[in-house]
Parts: structure tokens; C-alpha cells; sequence
């Protein structure tokens, strides 16, 4: 995509699953990548318990289909700073993509293991609202880059960039010097 848009180096901003492949570019491409800003991320190889409730109440309504139950717990788990109706409506687009997007989705190289090899500048946001395994996934995401920045953002969710896009902003416009 850089090379189609005619981009030689870019800042690779990330948030959730998002964060896989941002931190893969940074990995693989580490010319191409001047910094990584990361929201709430996640990388897929990162050890997710079996047993966390919201996994198995999700694998559970998304094998019922029940796509009316997995937005109120989308709500309920990614947005209990409130919701209004444009979360709500994002919440519903999300979970309908989960059913649409069936075997197009591709798993990310390994990446969590090797993230000490990233050697350009990072920071990381996380809400003190989010749920309590992307905390702790982000944390040990920024404690593997070399001198990321953590930044932990009062009242905020999982929802970060649509609570503080001002401080997003700034933050990105900081780690890219």
C-alpha cells in the first residue's frame, strides 16, 4: 500500500487488532516505519487466557449468530464509559463485519515474541477503563518496545481515539518528533 500511494516512510498508527499489523511493519519494513503510535493494542499472538468471560461469551453468541447479544456485550466490555447512539451503530458494523469477513482473514506473522527488535520511536495510549486484558496485553506490548511511552488516559475505554482525539493527536504528533 506505501509503495501504491508513492509513501517511502510512515507512522504507523494503530488501534486493537490493529496494533498486529502496525507493529509487523515496524518489524518487517523497520526503513519504512518512522514511529508507531498505538491505541489500546492488541497483537495476535499474544497469549489470550481460554477462560476470560468476554472470549467465551463472545465464541458462544458468535457460534449462536446472535449478533443482537454480542453489541450489548461489545457495549458492555468496550464502551462503559457510555455509549451513545453513533457507538452503538459502530458496535453493530463491527460485529456484522466479524460474520462478513469469513475466510478472507489472515493471521499476522509471529510478532509478540521478537517485539525488541523495534528500534524506533513509540507510545502508547491505553484508557483506565479498558478491559482488563488489553490492558495487560498493551502493557506488555509497550514494555517490549525499546523506550516506549506510555501514556494512561483518565476515563477513557476501549474507545480512546473517539473519547481524546485531541490528545491522540498531540501524542502522535509528539512520537513523530
Amino acid at each position: 500500500m506505501l509503495d501504491h500511494f508513492g509513501i517511502r516512510k510512515a507512522v504507523a498508527v494503530a488501534h486493537s487488532g490493529g496494533g498486529g499489523p502496525a507493529l509487523g511493519l515496524a518489524l518487517q519494513c523497520p526503513e519504512r516505519t518512522q514511529a508507531v503510535a498505538l491505541i489500546a493494542p492488541g497483537i495476535h499472538d499474544y497469549p489470550w487466557p481460554e477462560n476470560d468471560p468476554y472470549l467465551q461469551e463472545c465464541d458462544s453468541l458468535i457460534a449462536a449468530g446472535d449478533r443482537g447479544s454480542l453489541v450489548s456485550l461489545g457495549l458492555r466490555t468496550w464502551a462503559p464509559a457510555g455509549a451513545d447512539a453513533a457507538i452503538a451503530a459502530m458496535m453493530r458494523g463491527a460485529v456484522s463485519s466479524w460474520f462478513e469477513i469469513g475466510d478472507l482473514e489472515r493471521t499476522d506473522p509471529p510478532g509478540f515474541g521478537v517485539l525488541g527488535a523495534v528500534r524506533i520511536p513509540a507510545v502508547m495510549l491505553l484508557g483506565d477503563q479498558e478491559y482488563p486484558m488489553v490492558a495487560d496485553v498493551s502493557q506488555k506490548i509497550a514494555a517490549r518496545l525499546s523506550g516506549c511511552r506510555t501514556i494512561l488516559v483518565p476515563g477513557a475505554d476501549h474507545l480512546l481515539p473517539l473519547r481524546e482525539p485531541a490528545l491522540l493527536a498531540n501524542a502522535i504528533a509528539d512520537v513523530t518528533g
